[in-house]
């Protein structure tokens, strides 16, 4: 019964920490899509926030000058990404795909040049580089994970009870509306967008500081796009898109205990088929096979103030 009950609290725990980082991007990317822009850029802030955090730590001895450093680049990539679709009114998808490209390329070029490890960032050896586990050292609850535990009903209280909520779904919504009152419609998206780049920043940094012990190449490995699946399953509300992230995690603590396991009739479990789960989950949610989302009615639409 001991050895069951550990079982279970190993593979909560697995899940919460996997799940840290989806939870962090997912609340993220719930504010910007909630203001009417797409932001399939998720993915690019969270690996350039990776990799600046980790280097930073690595240069300075220190996690929270990384994790400072991870929000800034994230936030600037989400100022890149406001001043396509929101100032240029570009298009977002395009943007958002041109973000992750960059980042990709960026990371690998500054780690050869500063750290030359074939884009990696040295190894984050000591307690002071790293965020340690606080209570609870076998389960890995690094202060990171309880910030994202926060953050959903910080999300919803922000978008379901204040002011600045209410106006972020209006301007999903009806930004004419919003602009007819006499509210800046592109002030609320930048702020919706920041407000994007904070939180992925966060799970970009604990990806590389806390989750794991530096950087690689692409580690993030496809999280913001599973993060954005989440909303959508979540029909952009926190606490369901909580749920989706907690799903996703689960199916990846599910493939660390399965590693190396024999069941009998089968022989040992093909871990590769486990570990592929959260991405066929991922493209049966953003094909709609699981129930119907509705978008915010101006989601994607670029807004241009009538003269």
């Amino acid at each position: 019964m001991d050895d069951l009950a550990a079982i279970v609290f190993l593979t909560a725990a697995a899940t919460l920490r996997t799940a840290t980082p989806l939870i962090l991007c997912a609340m993220g990317g719930l504010f910007s899509e909630r203001s009417g822009i797409v932001d399939v850029g998720l993915e690019g802030k969270m690996l350039i926030a990776a990799f600046f955090a980790a280097a930073i730590a690595t240069i300075t001895g220190s996690a929270w000058w990384g994790v400072a450093a991870g929000i800034v680049a994230a936030e600037i990539m989400a100022l890149l990404h406001g001043f396509a679709c929101i100032t240029y009114r570009g298009n977002q998808v395009v943007s958002g795909v041109a973000l992750n490209i960059l980042a990709a390329g960026l990371t690998v070029v500054l780690g050869n040049a500063w750290f030359h490890q074939g884009g990696q960032t040295p190894p984050l050896d000591t307690a002071r580089e790293r965020l340690m586990p606080i209570f609870f050292p076998r389960a890995g609850d690094n202060v990171l994970v309880y910030v994202a535990l926060a953050s959903v009903p910080l999300a919803w209280w922000i978008v379901a009870r204040t002011r600045f909520g209410l106006r972020l779904r209006a301007v999903g919504e009806m930004p004419l509306a919003v602009d007819a009152a006499g509210i800046s419609v592109s002030w609320l998206r930048y702020r919706a967008v920041l407000l994007c780049g904070l939180f992925s920043g966060l799970a970009g940094a604990y990806v590389s500081i806390a989750q794991n012990a530096g950087f690689s190449r692409d580690m993030t490995a496809g999280q913001g796009f599973i993060a954005l699946a989440a909303i959508i399953f979540g029909k952009w509300r926190p606490f369901p898109a909580l749920g989706a992230c907690l799903i996703f995690g689960l199916l990846d603590a599910i493939a660390i205990r399965l590693q190396g396991v024999v069941v009998p009739g089968l022989g040992e479990v093909p871990v590769q088929f486990i570990q592929a789960l959260p991405y066929l989950l991922t493209m049966f949610l953003l094909a709609g096979f699981i129930g119907r989302a509705v978008a915010p009615k101006a989601i994607g639409i670029p807004y241009e103030k009538e003269h």
